[in-house]
């Protein structure tokens, strides 16, 4: 039994956006590691007494004080939070059309199977 033109080319699309979601997801789980590294920096620097303190920048230690950084990495949370709802945000987008092609995809099968899409 072929496979119709027309079920094929659902297929084609079902498997990019599968692929879209796979992306999707891994930006996504990057972001949750990024935000707990924010989130367990913040809760350190507020275990340091001194007001200097050194950051890392590329492969160089650089002199700042708490504060600065405190509101840098603060800024950084909120930017990151962001861009996790607006990941959050596609992957629902994307898995409400995976579930949509996949219905449509079953529909098509049962057609085929039972002679009725590209039968003839």
């Amino acid at each position: 039994m072929e496979i119709p033109k027309q079920v094929q080319d659902k297929l084609v699309q079902f498997q990019g956006l599968q692929n879209q979601m796979q992306m999707v997801l891994m930006q996504k789980h990057q972001l949750n590691v990024r935000q707990k590294e924010i989130e367990l920096a913040l809760e350190e620097l507020g275990k340091v007494k001194n007001e200097k303190i050194y950051r890392i920048a590329g492969s160089l230690l650089i002199e700042t004080n708490k504060k600065d950084s405190k509101k840098s990495l603060g800024d950084d949370k909120e930017i990151t939070e962001t861009q996790i709802k607006v990941m959050e945000k596609q992957e629902n987008k994307l898995r409400s059309k995976l579930e949509e092609l996949n219905a449509e995809l079953q529909n098509m099968l049962r057609g085929v199977e039972t002679g009725g899409i590209g039968a003839g």
